[in-house]
């Protein structure tokens, strides 16, 4: 049978009326949990896995298999669409990958353009999920066995050009960015050492031997730091906000945003593929990317809509491409996709190069319930926009409230300690005070995410070379990746002394 005769058989599993329900039912309470900070999809993911076995107990066990898994996944992809809501509106990622959101969506918002925001997050949700879609169909096999080539020594290359990369989101300055990317470095560094077990920077606090919590991190710099300036610097007028007349973006808004959703969906998608690398870091990559080559990439960080498209199209086209290595390989790419994997194998359907031979209605209704899907998010949150948009109109004495109560909520509920809501409010101090004094936080988020990951694949890649580093620079992709961030770090500087040679000579 050929690909297009799978899909197809997929599609008609997909329109069972239980399994559109299913489906529906995934997106509403996935969008639901990407609104809500700290929750997140793996979390979502994880407390309905017994609703879905109890809703499918008298089903046959493929078909069980496919509707609960067609559910698990929408809630999935529902919350990575879901995060961009509160951080468009109230400047709170609810979601880890929605961070790079908050930087221009939140600014849209302050000028009145909430809804032009946030209808642009759900078209480019959209089109990233249809071309994640179709790059499923056509790629799952030659891009599965790219990322099999990935070892350890060219997964730390790849996120050392990441840490390269935030200069990108160096504001004004890159020697306050990369100060900042040190700081999440050395955050990242607390708690129990995977490798040798070593209790590293926790003072014998056994709270901090499980490390610091990002999302705590970001809510607290991102939510609680905006929450602090209004506080401290008084500005709880509402008459600065401009009024929101237009839902829809306009044509130029269309114009601007069709090219990084393209690339941010492409950009996604691959970036998916590579087991380990999710969602958050699409988002940020993508963002910088759309940063250096637009324009207008000064204005980034001011409201441009461009920097709420790319990374919201990276970040749905990432959940896809993760898919690839699940059901390909039967290597999960992230805590979800494993997630997703242990229910798999709760109904005896082990996924990897079997699966699609063995079990065609869960792999290809899977895949054709996507489309759907993502259908199913575009009709139900464009009528919202509107509802979402009016939020921004909410008096500051009652949002503030509101945004302290979420983010509290958030933390607590998948914490459970009163540290991190200490630590919560310390970030949101620290927050207000790092940007009011022009240091960007993003890079201090991004290495915090990346810095674990870094070092593990770093001394993994050591043990196997017995300690030589040449293994970074004799492997093709690696020294690709490391001549990459070396050039991201070197040439804006280089330019910066040429320009200055410039000003010199003419000047004498």
């Amino acid at each position: 049978m050929s690909t297009l005769q799978f899909l197809a058989d997929g599609f008609s599993i997909a329109f069972q009326w239980h399994n559109l329900l299913f489906a529906f039912v995934g997106v509403l309470i996935g969008t639901a949990v990407g609104v809500l900070p700290g929750i997140g999809p793996m979390s979502g993911v994880a407390l309905l896995i017994p609703v879905t076995a109890t809703l499918t107990s008298g089903m046959a066990s493929g078909d069980a298999a496919a509707s609960s898994i067609i559910l698990l996944a929408g809630v999935y992809y529902g919350a990575m669409y879901g995060g961009s809501t509160t951080s468009i509106l109230l400047n709170t990622p609810g979601e880890s990958s929605s961070v790079v959101t908050t930087l221009d969506g939140y600014q849209m918002a302050q000028q009145g353009r909430a809804g032009a925001a946030l209808s642009i997050a759900a078209i480019g949700s959209f089109v990233a999920g249809i071309i994640a879609l179709i790059g499923l169909v056509l790629l799952a096999e030659p891009l599965s066995n790219v990322a099999l080539k990935f070892g350890p020594a060219e997964y730390f290359s790849l996120m050392l050009l990441g840490l390269a990369a935030v200069s990108g989101l160096a504001g004004n300055s890159i020697t306050k960015a990369l100060i900042m990317t040190v700081v999440g470095l050395m955050l990242g560094t607390i708690g129990i050492d995977a490798v040798s077990g070593i209790a590293r920077f926790t003072y014998d606090q056994p709270i901090l031997f499980g490390g610091l919590e990002f999302l705590t991190i970001a809510v607290g710099l991102f939510a609680l730091g905006e929450v602090f300036k209004t506080i401290f610097e008084k500005d709880g007028e509402d008459g600065h906000i401009a009024k929101i007349n237009r839902i829809l973006p306009t044509k130029q808004d269309m114009k601007d945003s069709t090219a990084p959703i393209v690339r941010g969906s492409l950009l996604g998608f691959f970036i998916g593929v590579l087991p380990g690398a999710g969602a958050t870091l699409a988002s940020f990559f993508s963002y910088i990317t759309e940063k250096k080559i637009n324009k207008n990439g000064n204005k980034f960080g001011t409201g441009r809509i461009e920097g709420v498209a790319a990374p919201e199209a990276a970040n749905n086209a990432a959940s896809g491409g993760a898919m690839i290595p699940l059901l390909t390989l039967g290597i999960p790419g992230s805590g979800t996709t494993a997630i997703l994997m242990g229910a798999l194998i709760m109904y005896n359907i082990q996924p990897g190069p079997l699966l699609f031979d063995e079990h065609p209605e869960v792999a290809w209704g899977l895949i054709a319930s996507m489309f759907i899907g993502n259908l199913m998010l575009l009709i139900l949150n464009m009528p919202l926009v509107r509802v979402f948009a009016k939020i921004i109109d909410t008096p500051k004495k009652y949002l503030i409230p509101i945004i302290v109560a979420i983010s509290f909520f958030g933390v607590y509920a998948v914490q459970y300690t009163t540290f991190d809501l200490y630590l919560l409010l310390g970030c949101g101090i620290a927050g207000y005070f790092l940007t009011k004094n022009d240091f960007p936080v993003a890079p201090l988020v991004l290495a915090l995410v990346l810095g674990p990951m870094i070092e593990n694949n770093m001394r993994r890649a050591l043990t196997i070379s017995n300690g030589d580093f040449m293994i970074f620079a004799e492997r093709g992709l690696s020294l690709t990746f490391l001549i990459a961030a070396a050039a991201w770090l070197l040439i804006p500087l280089l330019l910066k002394l040429r320009g200055k040679k410039v000003i010199i000579n003419e000047e004498g």
